[in-house]
């Protein structure tokens, strides 16, 4: 018989930063003593060790490095080898973040190769934004590489920042490059490519809580990858392709989807691509067609990586989950005419760029 791999549930990263709060520990229902400052759970990233069924303590590299396209799938494996090119997050923002941006793949695999990591596109889920939230992104006019670098040096980069009023259900493209921040009382999800790379601009004079020095700053790197515009986008508006399932965004690194599974859902998983599915309401299932693969109970804020190999399966509601994959843009446009979208509509949320 063919390889394939069962669905897989894999160990959360906490993170817990000077700006995280208490809403996700809580959220995520994670047992106490739960973390007093919680800012990031990775929820699917390479080095998280799988915690069920027969790779129990695996990392997803080392499955990906052993099983390669069974895992992420034939276009992951063309795009980037054998590895898990996405990282599935939560984020939970007390306090505003840095004013930060990322580097696109060519920068990250020309000076940051060392670290393994690839460049970071991402894109936000709000899942809860207080009264008045924002996130900053992008400028509010174009201005020079020069003019910038004076702004953060006279602690005034703030003034050439954009902010973008946020409400929950609300969607966020971050191509690389854009600069950007997570403000205060906002918690959502991101997809983002695998990528810890972040270059800091300003932050807001704070110190290191275990050294007492000012955070580190990388402004030389950022003034080499940032795109000096007003960012080109604003919020997203979804794209229905059937009942119950929208697209939300896409790019050559990533498709997001929402999915609202009442009771049952078909899906079968694409062998170009892995998926990740996230559980942002309810709580049901993921039952494989292969009686070899036991099915695996999901409830809110659970991911779960579906292998390239899995198959069909079936999806058990009630429960809301975000979709990720590494997308065939063509075919999801031509989804998306099929739907009924217009060209217009199709072009705010897919960006072949």
């Amino acid at each position: 018989m063919t390889t394939t791999l069962p669905p897989l549930i894999t160990r959360r990263k906490l993170v817990e930063p000077l700006w995280g709060g208490t809403r996700l520990a809580a959220w995520l229902e994670l047992p106490e003593p739960r973390p007093a400052r919680l800012g990031e759970s990775w929820q699917v990233f390479d080095s998280n060790p799988v915690a069920n069924g027969p790779f129990a303590g695996r990392t997803l590299a080392e499955l990906a490095r052993d099983y390669g396209p069974a895992l992420v799938g034939a276009r992951a494996v063309a795009r980037y080898g054998a590895d898990v090119p996405l990282l599935a997050k939560f984020i939970d923002a007390a306090d505003c973040l840095s004013i930060q941006v990322h580097p696109d793949d060519a920068y990250a695999h020309r000076v940051e190769a060392h670290t393994g990591f690839h460049g970071k596109t991402e894109a936000w889920y709000i899942l809860d934004a207080a009264p008045g939230a924002t996130v900053t992104y992008g400028l509010k006019r174009p201005c020079t590489r020069a003019e910038f670098a004076a702004a953060v040096a006279a602690g005034t980069v703030e003034t050439l920042m954009a902010r973008l009023p946020v409400a929950p259900g609300d969607v966020i493209f971050v191509p690389a490059g854009t600069l950007h921040a997570i403000n205060a009382g906002i918690m959502l999800f991101e997809i983002q490519q695998k990528s810890d790379l972040t270059y800091r601009v300003y932050d807001y004079g704070r110190r290191d809580p275990r050294t007492g020095q000012p955070r580190e700053l990388h402004l030389e790197k950022a003034l080499e990858v940032s795109v000096f515009a007003p960012a080109p986008r604003g919020v997203i508006r979804p794209l229905t392709l059937a009942t119950d399932r929208d697209l939300l965004v896409a790019c050559p690194s990533f498709a997001l989807e929402r999915w609202r599974v009442a009771e049952r859902a078909a899906l079968a998983v694409d062998p170009a691509s892995f998926e990740i599915l996230t559980v942002i309401d309810g709580a049901g299932g993921i039952e494989p067609e292969d009686p070899r693969h036991a099915p695996l109970d999901l409830r809110r804020g659970d991911s779960a990586v579906l292998p390239a190999s899995l198959g069909a399966c079936a999806l058990r509601g009630p429960m809301t989950v975000l979709r990720a994959s590494i997308p065939d843009l063509g075919e999801l446009a031509a989804a998306a005419r099929a739907a009924g979208n217009p060209e217009e509509r199709i072009g705010e949320v897919i960006h072949p760029e």
